[in-house]
């Protein structure tokens, strides 16, 4: 099977994926979830004209000229309304978010007022009709629409769905991913390593990768190099309902890689497994029923770097979320060599000098070196056959963070 380019291979893997079906979840769990359909205001907002300030209620025509003296006929605090009427050269107490009283027109601000005593005051300063006065509706009214489908939550939204009086909304389902790590060689961290051993850190990464775009990581363990214990795990993805099984390592369609094997047998529809990029070649993917499966490689940075390009858009879109690959443009700190027929994503520091961003490569690639991945926060991205470039030369850089 021949290489697929970058941006093939992530059209491949990306058709046909749509946002997941809605489900209703209570409002004070809806942080961070996307809006599954529109939110349409159950209440006008608000919903009676109300004082924006603490002061009098009182009629414009009574306080245009000063000094005016009021005489305070009884007091209207938040969540209890002054019952009468404000009639001339009259004024009732008010603070701010209660209904302004029947009469009334506009609130003297308490500044403006000096207590006289005996029930009186007197303004001080004018005040125009509907001065600090909020309006019926004045945020929104009943039937509005106030979020589109597909908003994510956040607290300004969340907010904003109480206020329109929903106890719960409906949102995205959020993707589920099983990830399943493969190798005799691996053992969880904490372990006790024998000789021929390391340890399985692929999967902590693919999973807070996951969780970063909203999706929810189910993390199955580690098989054994059999394809029962392999087999077993998947059956154990498809039971839960995953709509993505990840597979960490195996991919290459080796003497010792079973995932090929094992998920054909299970019914998966291969689509490719071999992408012309660096880190990560043998990228598998395929479908099994409604099941994507992405198998990547087991070197950590490859893993990583695939996880960024392809599992990240693919959870975003099934969880109805917007995203786009962060691509900058910098210049080079250090010169780089002519490329390859393979798409090269080349761990690097972006740093912000003069305002011109700043790329330094890593000296060293390889791809099993998690630290220098940790401390890269940018990806030099170095198209096929590209000609080697030198230090000041514009390069495209994918940010990290």
């Amino acid at each position: 099977m021949a290489l697929v380019p970058v941006a093939e291979a992530l059209g491949r893997l990306l058709d046909g994926a749509t946002a997941l079906p809605g489900e209703n979840v209570p409002l004070a769990d809806a942080a961070g979830r996307v809006l599954a359909e529109p939110l349409v205001a159950l209440r006008t907002q608000p919903p009676f004209d109300a004082s924006a300030m603490d002061g009098y209620a009182a009629r414009a025509v009574d306080v245009t000229s000063v000094p005016a003296r009021l005489s305070v006929i009884g007091v209207a605090p938040a969540g209890r309304g002054f019952a009468g009427s404000v009639g001339k050269g009259k004024a009732v107490r008010i603070f701010t978010g209660a209904p302004l009283p029947e009469g009334a027109d506009t609130v003297v601000i308490q500044e403006n007022v000096r207590d006289l005593g005996g029930g009186s005051i007197e303004v001080t300063e004018p005040t125009a009709e509907a001065r600090n006065v909020r309006r019926r509706g004045l945020d929104f009214g009943q039937g509005d629409v106030l979020l589109e489908k597909g908003r994510l939550l956040d607290p300004a939204a969340l907010s904003l769905a109480a206020s329109a009086n929903h106890p719960s909304l409906n949102v995205v389902r959020r993707p589920m991913v099983a990830i399943i790590a493969t190798g005799d060689e691996l053992l969880p961290p904490g372990s006790a390593l024998g000789p021929d051993q390391i340890i399985s850190s692929n999967a902590y990464g693919v999973a807070a990768t996951a969780q970063s775009v909203g999706a929810r990581a189910l993390d199955l363990g580690i098989a054994a190099d059999r394809q029962d214990a392999i087999s077993a795990l998947v059956k154990k993805a498809v039971a839960v309902g995953a709509d993505v099984i990840v597979t960490l390592g195996g991919a290459s369609v080796g003497d010792h890689d079973l995932i090929h094997d094992v998920l054909t047998g299970e019914g998966m529809q291969l689509d490719f497994w071999k992408i012309a990029m660096r880190p990560g070649k043998p990228l598998m993917f395929g479908r099994l029923g409604k099941i994507r499966c992405i198998g990547l490689p087991g070197n950590p940075v490859a893993s990583l770097v695939c996880s960024q390009l392809f599992l990240k858009p693919l959870l975003a879109r099934l969880g109805g979320r917007d995203f786009r690959q962060d691509i900058r443009t910098a210049q080079l700190a250090s010169a780089m060599r002519a490329n390859d027929l393979r798409q090269d994503y080349v761990r690097a520091v972006v740093r912000e000098d003069a305002g011109q961003l700043i790329a330094t490569p890593f000296s060293i690639q390889d791809s099993s070196m998690l630290r220098t991945l940790a401390e890269a926060n940018g990806l030099i991205v170095r198209e096929p056959f590209a000609p080697a470039a030198e230090a000041g030369d514009e390069c495209s850089v994918l940010m990290l963070r």
